[in-house]
């Protein structure tokens, strides 16, 4: 274990033998066919991924989780209230093509076998991101995705519902095949004992106000946060290689918004992809996605093949 950039820094870094190590005896609990149901296009994903990485990490949240229940215990004691079941929020960031979603859906799946924490549900920021006819009205359409594409204030109200111990607290619906947020299509979130909310830009900080107004962030409701990284070329060459495998698969729905893409010469379809890398995905990263990542409380770092090679964890 050595520090991350020198003594100064808050993490404490692991090779993938050392966070493995960490695993103790925590069992196993994922089949090869529940691994394969889990997995995002091009994420590739094995066992030994999950023994070495993932069931480590659930074990570190499980304990967080239970010391966190323990601490909101004791406030309720010394304020006299009982405010019910708060969730525990888990944010997970991270470039496009990094592997969010699988990270998500791994520890979804492993975190509800803990039996401290049998409720478990995940939500991805997609859904406060404005409707299309909105971008295309704000003329940010081609920033789709960038902090301002998204209806920061709605998803800061449906966070600050879940801390506050909310019944059922919907929150809009987005689907990937027509690219769009679903008109009157919503999700609820009913007191789950961990909620885990992905998104490209969940750790971005709001502008700090000169007169010292409370303007909250996002990350303001997470208790612990991720940030999937990887180097850009990786980022690039994984995007640009699922683009080609969407265009062969999901882009052939008739509903699919990128359908035109399924019916251009490959090496058309190629250069789009490219063109959206560079044009918009990679300038997102850049400016708004990476500068967040020393705000994370974890860092996944992965190598060839999506294959996490180092952990940094932020000191206590």
């Amino acid at each position: 274990m050595t520090p991350l950039n020198g003594e100064l820094s808050p993490y404490r870094v692991f090779t993938r033998d050392e966070w493995a190590s960490l695993r103790a005896d925590t069992p196993m609990t994922l089949t090869i066919d529940e691994l394969v149901r889990l997995q995002s296009l091009n994420d590739r994903l094995s066992l030994s991924e999950v023994a070495e990485i993932y069931l480590p990490l659930s074990r570190l949240l499980s304990l967080y989780v239970a010391a966190m229940q323990g601490l909101y215990r004791a406030t309720e004691r010394f304020l006299a209230v009982e405010d019910g079941k708060v969730p525990y929020i888990i944010g997970i960031a991270g470039s496009v093509a990094a592997g969010k979603s699988t990270t998500a859906r791994v520890l979804e799946a492993m975190l509800a076998r803990w039996s401290n924490t049998p409720k478990v549900q995940l939500l991805t920021t997609d859904g406060f991101l404005f409707p299309n006819a909105e971008l295309q009205r704000l003329g940010i359409m081609k920033r789709k995705g960038f902090p301002e594409s998204y209806d920061t204030p709605a998803l800061l109200r449906f966070l600050s519902a879940i801390k506050a111990g909310a019944r059922n607290v919907s929150a809009p619906v987005y689907s990937h095949l027509t690219y769009d947020v679903v008109p009157g299509e919503e999700e609820v979130v009913d007191r789950p004992d961990i909620l885990i909310v992905e998104g490209l830009n969940v750790l971005q900080p709001a502008r700090l106000p000169r007169d010292g107004r409370a303007i909250p962030f996002v990350s303001d409701f997470f208790d612990f946060s991720i940030y999937v990284d990887a180097d850009e070329d990786r980022l690039h060459e994984w995007y640009v290689s699922r683009f080609m495998q969407l265009r062969e698969t999901a882009f052939r729905d008739p509903q699919s918004y990128f359908r035109r893409y399924a019916e251009v010469a490959e090496g058309e379809a190629r250069q789009t992809a490219e063109d959206l890398w560079r044009g918009t995905n990679l300038i997102n990263l850049r400016d708004n996605i990476l500068p967040t990542r020393q705000r994370a409380s974890l860092i996944l770092r992965k190598g060839d093949s999506h294959r996490i090679e180092e952990v940094a964890l932020r000191r206590l």
